[in-house]
């Protein structure tokens, strides 16, 4: 929990990188970092950080908890895809979506409350334009209520569309990678710390890349309804439509804007959650997925 709240500025910062900010998009990390602080002192870096938190306990939890069991509901349903990775990308992919539409109303609080830039210190001065100064939804609570009287429930899970799309492939790659690197590891080498946490890191930074352009999509319908300046027809109607139009409209290297940021935070991460899930299990004496019986007694 303490490595997830001391990455968290990463992640704000990388909200305004993904959301094209006005006085934010042009700028580079340290930049950022910088102007946030004057702006909105060391409290700023941490805003929508209580959703986050909130957030990320049930998320992995509902996260490791379904992989295994839907894990366990293949191996025994359909033996005819044996065992390994492949079973791992399945479940993973499925756990994903799971806890992605259990939560998904936190995250958007989450990001709604971090792209709400205050000038707490009266000095903007500097030419920033565009930027919403939004006192209403000061918390969790008057985001999500003020998001549900503008849009019902529908409101809620704006942009999970994306969200979905990004998580499955990057869930799934994450634990397919992960288990699959594990094999190619000597067997004396297997409990290792170290191993586990660089099968983990490589597994972050493989799944990420390839889905990163989705979760910029996410980030600008999340925040859609908070630019003034958004005209209708620059609005995404889905995912792909997301793609197609900032691209289009703000250059194809958008949807790779701020991954660099992101690797900071996603990398560790993921290094710290799949070895702690491998250690929770040892501890806990969880044996490992087996085939079904029928598989095993043939």
């Amino acid at each position: 929990m303490f490595f997830y709240g001391c990455m968290f500025s990463f992640n704000f910062n990388l909200c305004y990188l993904q959301t094209r900010t006005a006085g934010f998009h042009s700028i580079g990390v340290y930049q950022s970092l910088n102007k946030i602080l004057k702006h909105e002192g060391f409290q700023g870096l941490y805003k929508g950080n209580g959703a986050s938190v909130i957030r990320i306990v049930p998320y992995a939890a509902l996260h490791f908890m379904t992989y295994e069991r839907y894990k366990s509901w293949i191996l025994n349903n359909y033996p005819v895809l044996g065992t390994g990775p492949f079973i791992d990308l399945l479940a993973g992919s499925a756990a994903g979506g799971t806890s992605v539409l259990c939560t998904y109303p936190l995250d958007l609080a989450r990001t709604k409350l971090a792209y709400q830039v205050a000038d707490t210190r009266g000095s903007i001065k500097d030419g920033v334009k565009g930027v919403q100064y939004q006192t209403a939804n000061n918390g969790i609570k008057g985001v999500l209520t003020s998001v549900y009287k503008e849009g019902g429930v529908r409101g809620l899970y704006r942009g999970a569309g994306p969200t979905l799309t990004g998580i499955l492939p990057y869930a799934g790659l994450k634990f397919y990678m992960y288990e699959k690197l594990k094999t190619h590891v000597p067997e004396e080498h297997q409990k290792s710390i170290l191993m586990r946490l660089s099968c983990g890191a490589l597994a972050g930074l493989f799944g990420q890349t390839l889905t990163y352009p989705l979760d910029v999509v996410k980030r600008q319908m999340q925040v859609a309804s908070l630019q003034n300046a958004a005209h209708e027809e620059d609005r995404f109607k889905n995912t792909f439509d997301g793609l197609r139009k900032i691209a289009r409209n703000q250059g194809w290297r958008q949807l790779f804007h701020g991954v660099s940021i992101n690797y900071i935070r996603i990398v560790p991460s993921a290094a710290i959650s799949f070895t702690t899930y491998d250690m929770m299990k040892s501890w806990l004496g969880v044996p490992p997925q087996q085939k079904s019986r029928s598989v095993s007694a043939a």
